[in-house]
């Protein structure tokens, strides 16, 4: 009894020290390159090596980058990854499963080292066991189970793919959005520099008439509180544009590239044949990636629906083992240890098992109408999904129209703004003008041509929001 507590004392010991070793290394969650610890947090590496070209980059580029180091997209690839590994489990679940099993038997009292096999058999007896199998398991009859679950698991493995690929067009149409906004903006601050630069020379113009006696002074001072807005309208742009700027760099997957980072490009009207909705939609429902990825999720669904109902069935698997049994221990008594018989044996078997659900306490029921649960929520956001489409693609048709408008009316504007600057500064230096409308008329033109700017860039957002409502994006 004593030998029996000390060994239990001992065996208890070992086990609890090793109750919290999992792993000898466990993992580092912040293991990969791109993070620093600062201080007692971690946060992100922001001098990231991302290969900037020099000159000013083209769209191209920048999408390009934005594809290899943009950290949202490489999210959704190891999501897609992960769904891959999960669909490969269900596989394995459905395979025979092969383990080796050891182990040690300390009883209180002698035992026979493997059953009898005829009446009167002769046998080793030890209170020390020692055990060591091959074991085998392999599922026959699951009632559907484990062939709906790998079903399951191969659809949110294409839905996670089809998410992965939405992701990719949304990054795509974010990077031409604010290219676009770039550009325009760079515009709008050339127009702003324009402007100021004319009424400088306006002011000029207007000293000289001083000089003369021909200009009152309070229309120079009327001009320099003019350029005076001019310079708080540059201000504001530039700081617009280093913003657009930070924000593409972002998306781009380096932001810490803002000293030498810049773009170019073009904001010139792209060639588009119009919208037709019912077309655009029909291309939407075939093409569009988040949509057949919520309808891969929702057949998934209904999938793992008919595995929680193979809970009511029984379950039928074959087991077989093969393996050793023995015992360290010498008979206490000679007279004990018979003729053919060994302190170490083989043991083999193999059988059928059946296991009939009687009484769950209604968890099968319950993992049921959980599933059904989830499968009406996936028609819901299936036809949730549908009515935005539509939404999407109608709005985008609408902001292309739109824009298109604009630019055709703003770039007339712009020229009739340009002659009306002209005839009133005219009139002014002829001394039948007013100063307020030399004002006016440069304020209208730098409004059309800001307008303008904007227009174009949001004609190509347009058209590349389109494609992605309609999962054309290139």
């Amino acid at each position: 009894m004593i030998k029996l507590k000390i060994t239990g004392a001992l065996l208890g010991f070992m086990l609890s020290g090793m109750a919290g070793c999992a792993l000898i290394s466990p993992t580092d969650p912040y293991e990969i390159s791109d993070m620093e610890k600062v201080g007692a947090t971690y946060r992100p590496a922001f001098h990231q090596a991302v290969v900037i070209p020099d000159k000013p980059i083209l769209l191209d580029a920048a999408i390009e980058i934005a594809l290899q180091n943009n950290p949202d997209l490489a999210q959704s690839k190891y999501a897609s990854d992960a769904a891959a590994a999960r669909h490969s489990q269900a596989i394995g679940r459905a395979l025979p499963r092969i383990s080796a099993v050891g182990g040690y038997t300390k009883y209180i009292d002698d035992q026979r080292l493997i059953p009898p096999r005829y009446n009167g058999e002769s046998g080793v007896f030890g209170d020390n066991i020692y055990s060591a199998d091959i074991v085998l398991s392999q599922p026959i009859f699951t009632g559907g189970r484990l062939i709906n679950e790998i079903d399951a698991s191969k659809l949110i493995q294409q839905s996670a793919l089809h998410q992965s690929f939405r992701t990719r067009n949304e990054l795509i149409f974010n990077v031409s959005g604010i290219f676009y906004s770039i550009l325009a903006q760079k515009e709008v601050i050339k127009s702003l520099a324009f402007s100021k630069d004319a009424m400088n020379e306006h002011l000029n113009r207007i000293n000289a008439l001083i000089a003369r006696k021909k200009a009152a002074k309070v229309d120079r001072l009327r001009t320099e509180v003019r350029i005076a807005d001019i310079d708080q309208s540059l201000t504001h742009a530039k700081n617009v544009l280093s913003i657009e700027k930070r924000r593409l760099a972002n998306l781009m997957g380096a932001p810490d590239i803002m000293e030498s980072f810049d773009v170019c490009g073009t904001l010139e009207r792209e060639s588009f044949a119009g919208v037709d909705l019912e077309d655009s939609l029909e291309i939407a429902f075939q093409f569009r990636e988040d949509y057949l990825a919520a309808r891969a999720e929702l057949e998934a669904q209904a999938k793992f629906v008919d595995a929680a109902r193979a809970g009511h069935w029984p379950s039928i698997s074959l087991q077989g083992a093969y393996g050793m049994r023995w015992t360290p221990d010498s008979p206490p008594d000679p007279s004990d240890d018979f003729s053919g018989t060994d302190s170490a044996e083989d043991l083999g078997r193999v059988g059928i098992f059946v296991e009939l659900p009687i009484f769950e306490g209604g968890q099968v029921a319950a993992r049921v109408r959980e599933q059904r649960a989830a499968l009406s929520a996936s028609r819901e956001k299936l036809r949730s999904l549908a009515f935005r489409l539509r939404l999407d693609v109608e709005t985008a048709g609408l902001n292309i129209e739109s824009a298109s408008k604009r630019i055709d009316t703003t770039q007339k504007s712009i020229e009739q703004a340009q002659e009306a600057l002209r005839i009133e500064r005219k009139k002014y230096d002829h001394g039948k003008g007013a100063l307020i409308d030399v004002l006016d008329a440069q304020n209208a033109l730098l409004a059309s041509q800001t307008n303008y700017h904007q227009a174009k860039a949001e004609y190509n957002t347009a058209v590349a929001q389109l494609r992605l409502a309609t999962g054309e994006m290139k």
